[in-house]
């Protein structure tokens, strides 16, 4: 599995018609993802979707990739391509400003998007105490949040 170290990313960029169209092979699997992330989350740390609070499930999954997917960035591996995408959840607006997930994606080499795998979806457990755990949980992202590579 690939590593920050072993990967170097482009710039975050606006996405290519290339990405649109790799991004829209997985956009159930991101839809179910995100779904099943909350639910998850939810049994044991609910702070992880807190910014999807009251809002439906199907709402919270309301986006087009045409539409909402707002920035990418994408490097090089030995088997293929990771793609990283910002999209945007149209659903959440609170005080923080429009909410947003990073995915991952991977396309391997030499097929097209005919065989574009979901990868990923970033969840931040960040702030770490003094031993080690964190003490803030954050899957919706806001729009100045940098899109970086993340290993889930």
């Amino acid at each position: 599995m690939a590593s920050s170290e072993q990967v170097e990313l482009n710039a975050p960029h606006t996405p290519t018609e290339k990405a649109f169209e790799a991004f829209e092979v997985v956009q159930h699997k991101i839809k179910a993802e995100i779904l099943k992330s909350r639910h998850d989350w939810d049994k044991h740390e609910p702070r992880m979707w807190s910014r999807a609070a009251g809002i439906s499930n199907d709402d919270l999954v309301a986006f087009t990739i045409r539409h909402d997917l707002v920035e990418c960035r994408s490097g090089p591996t030995s088997y293929g391509t990771i793609i990283l995408g910002k999209i945007r959840l149209p659903a959440v607006r609170d005080e923080e400003g429009q909410g947003f997930i990073h995915v991952r994606i991977h396309d391997p080499p030499n097929r097209g998007t005919d065989d574009v795998v979901f990868h990923s979806l970033f969840t931040d457990e960040g702030n770490r105490d003094a031993d080690g755990r964190p003490t803030t949980w954050r899957a919706i992202q806001t729009r100045e949040t940098p899109l970086e590579f993340f290993n889930e």
